[in-house]
């Protein structure tokens, strides 16, 4: 049975899309099978996993208004797969921001990428949901077929603000749409020590977070900012990076995590 997982925060330019692409193939990289599927119409996910948007035939958007099975629409980028890292991939394009129109009248519409989903739940361990930015008809769909959400955080002085509203939003879907949906990890990335005030909000997180924030830290680094116009993830692109190795670390802290949901 797959693991489903969003990676979400409602506040933009947190590393979401690079969080949830490097952890997708530093799970590959440790012999996983993983599935990324892109929920947001900029399509960077898309782009940064070695898939051109702009030649997709089928994407999640034929997923959702159901003319399309998961099956029929994934795709498999040959960057990845050289590279021993490759995961199947959900594409999405600007189609998709009309899906959120297209879905406003139709029955089950929050349900429907967990209905899609369902249909491969055999043939993964690890399915990953990169969320857009804000709550939408889209994000609902992630949050209700996720088991858990990850949240990536940069220590700063209005990250927690966003988490505030993030928290109370899975608290509202836990209570109406998913039971099983729980905020898994607080990922810290972008991290530098040597800015006090990101070491004061990193020590708040686990004060307040505790075990639910993650051991593994993701540093700020070059690499991994470059690796998206390369079209690959930073893990692919420079396995050496510091950001690259904390991805492959994380990943193995997820495995664990995840064993021990299970038991």
């Amino acid at each position: 049975m797959a693991k489903i997982f969003c990676i979400a925060n409602q506040k933009g330019g947190v590393g979401k899309t690079t969080t949830t692409v490097n952890l997708a193939a530093g799970l590959a990289k440790l012999g996983q099978r993983v599935l990324m599927v892109d929920l947001d119409p900029q399509g960077n996910a898309t782009m940064g996993s070695g898939i051109d948007k702009r030649q997709l035939k089928l994407s999640v958007y034929d997923v959702l208004l159901e003319s399309a099975s998961v099956t029929e629409a994934r795709q498999k980028s040959e960057k990845l797969i050289e590279a021993g890292c490759g995961y199947d991939i959900l594409g999405a394009n600007r189609d998709l921001a009309g899906a959120e129109v297209e879905m406003v009248d139709i029955e089950r519409r929050e349900k429907r990428l967990k209905l899609a989903l369902a249909a491969v739940d055999s043939e993964y361990d690890f399915v990953l949901i990169d969320c857009p930015p804000s709550l939408s008809m889209l994000t609902l769909n992630g949050l209700c077929c996720a088991n858990g959400v990850i949240v990536p955080m940069q220590c700063e002085y209005f990250a927690l603000e966003g988490l505030t509203d993030l928290v109370n939003t899975i608290k509202q879907v836990h209570a109406n749409l998913n039971a099983d949906l729980q905020i898994i990890g607080l990922l810290r990335v972008m991290f530098d020590p040597r800015i006090t005030l990101q070491q004061q909000v990193s020590d708040q997180l686990k004060g307040h977070f505790g075990d639910k924030v993650f051991e593994t830290i993701i540093p700020r680094n070059v690499r991994l900012a470059e690796a998206p116009s390369y079209g690959v993830p930073g893990v692919v692109f420079d396995p050496s990076a510091k950001g690259s190795q904390a991805f492959v670390s994380f990943a193995d802290e997820m495995i664990n995590r995840v064993h021990k949901m299970l038991h």
